[in-house]
């Protein structure tokens, strides 16, 4: 054999071909590869998560706007950026809840939310949003109170994908036995109008007792977002449905439903609200299956000062109530670092 054999060049060597996946983890990789262009190519819309499922419904509706007596919110700015102001809030001559006093701070800038509050009998409520990035939040709330079985902590963790949300939630957990409440819910987009997803609920007070239960929920939202139709399938033959239209720039309107179908209970709630915001107020108007019409305006005279009524009538039990209210907003900043632009 002649020497020359031995002295071709190594380019001519061949190079073993490229890796590639074989056998079950390849074909599984190809498959996810696909199915995530395939989601990519739908440009599905974010569905936001299952909490805030009937934001809309619940912003036109009175259920959490509604108070009786008189009450009064002064507010008081010491930063804009970050955001740092205080609020003493009063409320006195409700018929259902004792007259209290509230002590409350907010705090916030870029990535934090902080907000606690502290009453008269000395309980605490605290609340902390971190965003560790646009589509990652991590929450946590507290309260605490000298009275049994009225402590809580909760955490929570929100992820937003580009088509997706799942939601990590623990209510008063115990890392010992594991005791607690444990939420998990995931919404997805099937459709630019379609969401589908499940929420799933595990208590275990004690150790040795436990319950596992999966509600389900849908959300259709109208091409043009002039209207949003959610409904929710939850244990023991509980469902619930509500419908949210803007009808125009200054008008919405919301509807939702509850039915029981238990072999113990059988009920049903309906609820009819409006909303109508004009110039300086807001006018909110509801009724439900019960006999109870209730109503609630906002006035505001000024930036800093609105005044509200609000009333309701149960014909069934012929009962009805009446709140008052003000909130007044003050600041210790010039025109400057609110970031307003001086009058003339």
């Amino acid at each position: 054999m002649s020497s020359s054999s031995f002295d071709a060049p190594l380019d001519n060597i061949a190079s073993p071909p490229p890796p590639s996946h074989k056998g079950f983890f390849g074909s599984f990789f190809r498959a996810y590869d696909r199915f995530s262009q395939w989601r990519t190519d739908l440009d599905l819309p974010q569905p936001g998560n299952i909490e805030n499922l009937q934001k809309e419904v619940k912003a036109t509706h009175l259920n959490n706007y509604m108070f009786d007596g008189a009450r009064a919110d002064l507010t008081k700015s010491l930063s804009m950026n970050p955001l740092f102001q205080v609020t003493h809030s009063f409320a006195l001559g409700s018929q259902t809840l004792p007259s209290s006093y509230n002590f409350g701070a907010v705090f916030a800038n870029q990535k934090v939310f902080l907000q606690g509050g502290v009453d008269h009998d000395g309980n605490v409520n605290a609340r902390m949003n971190h965003g560790w990035a646009p589509n990652s939040v991590t929450k946590a709330q507290a309260q605490f109170s000298s009275q049994p079985g009225h402590n809580m902590i909760q955490l929570e963790h929100d992820f937003q994908g580009k088509d997706y949300n799942l939601n990590a939630k623990a209510v008063n957990p115990w890392p010992a036995d594991f005791t607690g409440i444990y939420i998990g819910g995931y919404l997805q987009s099937v459709t630019k109008n379609l969401a589908l997803g499940c929420e799933t609920l595990y208590q275990r007070p004690s150790p040795d007792l436990s319950e596992f239960s999966t509600s389900y929920v849908a959300k259709y939202t109208s091409t043009d977002k002039s209207w949003i139709g959610t409904a929710q399938v939850q244990p023991a033959g509980m469902v619930q449905a509500s419908y949210w239209q803007k009808l125009s720039e200054k008008v919405e309107v919301a509807a939702d439903l509850q039915v029981i179908v238990a072999p113990t209970r059988r009920d049903a709630l309906a609820t009819l609200g409006a909303k109508y915001d004009l110039r300086l107020s807001t006018f909110r108007a509801q009724l439900d299956s019960t006999g109870k019409v209730s109503a609630l305006l906002e006035q505001r005279f000024t930036p800093a000062f609105a005044f509200m009524v609000s009333g309701e009538i149960d014909h069934f039990k012929n009962a009805a109530k009446v709140g008052v209210g003000v909130m007044i907003e003050s600041s210790t900043l010039t025109p400057e670092e609110m970031g307003m632009v001086p009058q003339p």
